[in-house]
């Protein structure tokens, strides 16, 4: 094989895609036994890629398979496994020491592993270069090592793994060259970091942006909301600043695979060094408690109009952590349910892309098909996600309170739509 992807998740699929489509002979391992069987049948599990183009991927030689054997030879193996919070707030990295060991047993001179994980800088040195010397290979002299970001942003129909710059780092500048023109056959733009551990901040300085911003705008919705300013129409105003200035909304929280994760890996090697990273830790605690705050917000609505939230009728739309999506990773619908259920609420769910949804093993009852009769039974609906099935004028004129929290509805407030 010219490329082995070890994890063929919401970052490896992509990558295997594309690669396919350069004209490199692509296998792929993974654990996951339905995941295997799913794609040797050409069904994909992951939303930015359909069976369509994982049959196109099989017709191309892609080979997905369960038995490690599959890396002999490959002249290039990319690590895309999980690497999710431990109990210490740093990353688990039991997937990726367990793929770097999986490696090592298959590992010949000149082979390039990269990892495509995402961890906390060092990691690609400290923790996979060790593993897979235990080939009794020497990295940088007898196989190249690097690692390089993944960027995957789900359901962007704009960019993907070709059009969105790629960043390498290499152990040694040899390495980095030799991860730079693997990517460039299948990539548009590579650029070369000066080393691993610049390529594994890159990534954590990206997302740790983003985290602190939205932790910005979702304390300003909290206060402006009780200054009566409209924060919506003042993030517009300013958004309108052609330089200096990128706007961020507020929301009920922090979902998906990035953003509510990546940052604690920084953190967890700042405090390595005996003090916190503020930033990260107060973002981290505002939007930890959006859900907290949109539970309020919900009980005092209800309060306005003479209703109590216990045993009210309570309407979830969008339980997936971003809009037009499926994936349902640290979304914030899961503690905003929560924390209403805990107080009483009767809870239903609609949702265009979840059939079924649970909070805490339990079993939310879905809404059904028919949203403007689910919105006319509802004592209250909180716009959780804002998908585009979502007809703001639906919304507006079939619900009896409608809670907004991710502006679907802007246009129509007069209406009665109440605004995060």
């Amino acid at each position: 094989m010219d490329l082995v992807v070890i994890g063929l998740g919401y970052v490896g699929l992509p990558l295997v895609r594309e690669a396919c489509r350069a004209g490199l002979r692509v296998g792929g391992y993974d654990r996951d036994e339905r995941v295997i069987s799913g794609l040797s049948a050409g069904t994909s599990h992951v939303d930015d890629v359909s069976d369509a183009e994982v049959a196109e991927m099989l017709a191309a030689g892609f080979t997905p398979s369960l038995s490690d054997e599959v890396l002999d030879g490959a002249g290039a193996v990319v690590i895309c496994v999980p690497t999710p919070l431990s109990d210490e707030g740093g990353p688990d990295l039991t997937a990726v020491r367990g793929a770097a060991a999986t490696i090592a047993a298959h590992l010949s001179g000149e082979t390039l592993v990269v990892l495509e994980s995402t961890t906390y800088p060092g990691t690609t040195d400290e923790v996979v270069r060790p593993i897979l010397e235990e080939s009794g290979l020497v990295a940088g002299v007898d196989f190249h090592l690097a690692f390089s970001p993944e960027r995957i942003d789900p359901g962007n129909p704009v960019y993907g793994v070709r059009n969105t710059p790629k960043i390498v780092g290499g152990l040694t500048p040899a390495c980095a060259t030799a991860a730079a023109a693997f990517y460039g056959k299948f990539v548009e733009r590579v650029v070369q970091a000066k080393g691993t551990r610049e390529a594994e901040m890159a990534k954590l300085l990206e997302n740790t942006y983003r985290h602190v911003n939205i932790a910005l705008v979702n304390e300003m919705a909290v206060f402006c909301h009780e200054l009566g300013i409209d924060l919506w129409d003042a993030i517009d105003c300013a958004a309108t600043k052609p330089f200096g200035f990128q706007a961020f909304r507020p929301g009920p929280g922090v979902g998906g695979h990035c953003i509510p994760i990546d940052p604690n890996y920084l953190s967890y090697k700042v405090r390595s060094l005996g003090y916190p990273f503020r930033f990260v830790e107060l973002a981290q605690e505002i939007n930890d408690r959006m859900p907290r705050y949109v539970a309020e917000r919900a009980q005092q609505l209800l309060n306005r109009e003479g209703r109590a939230l216990k045993d009210a009728r309570v309407l979830l739309l969008g339980v997936t952590y971003k809009a037009d999506i499926a994936d349902q990773r640290e979304s914030p619908a899961r503690p905003v349910a929560r924390r209403l259920a805990r107080l009483g609420a009767d809870l239903a769910f609609h949702d265009p892309y979840v059939t079924s949804w649970q909070v805490d093993g339990a079993d939310v009852r879905s809404a059904g098909d028919d949203l403007a009769a689910a919105l006319a039974d509802a004592d209250l609906t909180i716009v959780l996600a804002d998908h585009a099935a979502y007809d703001p004028g639906l919304l507006t004129r079939n619900a009896r309170l409608l809670f907004d929290t991710r502006g679907r509805t802007r246009a129509f407030a007069g209406a009665g739509a109440e605004l995060l």
